[in-house]
């Protein structure tokens, strides 16, 4: 079975947006494990608009590299949009960015529960002096899939937050 791509057109798209604004991008990463930060700065330029990649993988990095809250954690989890949405405010006040991405999830194959089962994925997306947007998906397929489609939904939902305004 081949290896699902990385979303390269996507990754460009998002770089041509930044530049094109003079914006600046940072990442909080967590179940992708820095792969959506490896994606945008693939792209040829990407020095001019990507800013930082924090991969935040366990909860303590979380809470010291972004200031994620204790009490987010014990209450809601890792994987919820109450934490993304505080690894979106955590990487903007601790980079020169304008834009935040947040990835948080359950890649598998194992570390799933009923209420959130594998291939559940958090994600955020914030600009500097305004709210995050959240959204929560349930994706198919192995560890890897659901890894790569949680990168291309988070850029898919970065060019949607600068199309709206």
């Amino acid at each position: 079975m081949a290896s699902e791509p990385l979303p390269r057109t996507l990754a460009h798209s998002v770089g041509e947006t930044l530049l094109g604004r003079g914006e600046r991008l940072v990442t909080a990463e967590s179940c992708t494990g820095g792969g959506l930060a490896y994606c945008l700065t693939e792209v040829p330029g990407s020095s001019g608009w990507f800013e930082r990649g924090f991969v935040t993988y366990s909860n303590e990095a979380k809470r010291e590299l972004l200031g994620v809250g204790e009490e987010t954690l014990r209450l809601h989890g890792a994987v919820s949009e109450a934490t993304v949405r505080e690894m979106a405010q955590g990487a903007l006040d601790a980079s020169a960015a304008d834009t935040a991405i947040a990835i948080s999830g359950v890649a598998g194959p194992d570390g799933g529960t009923p209420d959130k089962p594998v291939g559940t994925v958090c994600l955020a997306w914030q600009r500097k002096g305004q709210s995050a947007r959240t959204r929560t998906l349930h994706l198919a397929g192995d560890r890897h899939t659901v890894r790569v489609r949680s990168i291309a939904e988070a850029l898919r939902g970065l060019l949607a937050l600068y199309e709206s305004g």
